[in-house]
């Protein structure tokens, strides 16, 4: 899993409430558990004038203009602006997987359904969850000013805006801990490989009918 410490990047504003899974990533696409792949799919029924299918090149499919990630100054975003309750419906991984195949780094949002929430940090997302207000206040800022970044720093939990003010944010200790370093479950497991590889030849050793 790709760390995240210091993100500066193009936000882009997606100012709809309630926003699905199946929204972020259609069901047709749920066939793989590749990881990886899935970006082109992002919320293919609003970015695509026709029906998306798995394995469909993309590249060559009708755009929708007016939808937000297919406008030509929110390109290469990797901050993703929401609003209430986004990531709701069925509890499938594959929509963060979408999201960060995509480009997107962190997401900033007043509230996410928590499933999709703590799915995100085992997928290398950061959901930054702030007040309405100040959501609100970002959003008028991105959509008066073309390119809009903002500076996402993990380590000491605060947001820069371009001019120079900082929005504090709050995130659990351990899960910070694993997004700074990459560590997903299995990066986890495998901090403690020394200690499994004795466990095993120990069992062995003690056991060898299990191993006949």
């Amino acid at each position: 899993m790709q760390p995240i410490t210091l993100i500066e990047g193009i936000v882009a504003p997606l100012d709809r409430a309630n926003v699905d899974t199946d929204a972020i990533i259609p069901k047709q696409f749920l066939k793989s558990i590749k990881r990886s792949g899935f970006g082109p799919n992002l919320f293919d029924e609003w970015r695509y004038l026709d029906h998306g299918e798995p394995g469909q090149d993309c590249s060559a499919r009708p755009l929708k203009p007016d939808f937000v990630l297919n406008q030509p100054r929110y390109r290469g975003a990797q901050i993703l602006l929401t609003r209430d309750n986004f990531g709701c419906g069925s509890s499938r991984e594959h929509a963060p997987w979408a999201l960060a195949d995509y480009g997107f780094r962190v997401l900033i949002g007043p509230s996410y359904a928590d499933i999709f929430f703590n799915n995100c940090f085992k997928n290398g997302l950061l959901p930054i969850v702030l007040p309405a207000a100040q959501v609100d206040e970002l959003f008028r800022a991105c959509e008066a000013t073309e390119g809009y970044r903002l500076v996402v720093d993990l380590p000491v939990q605060v947001i820069r805006r371009p001019d120079g003010a900082e929005i504090g944010f709050e995130v659990d200790a351990f899960r910070k801990e694993c997004l700074v370093n990459g560590w997903d479950d299995i990066g986890l497991t495998l901090r403690h490989a020394d200690e499994i590889r004795a466990f095993e030849a120990r069992r062995r050793a003690e056991h060898p009918y299990y191993f006949a």
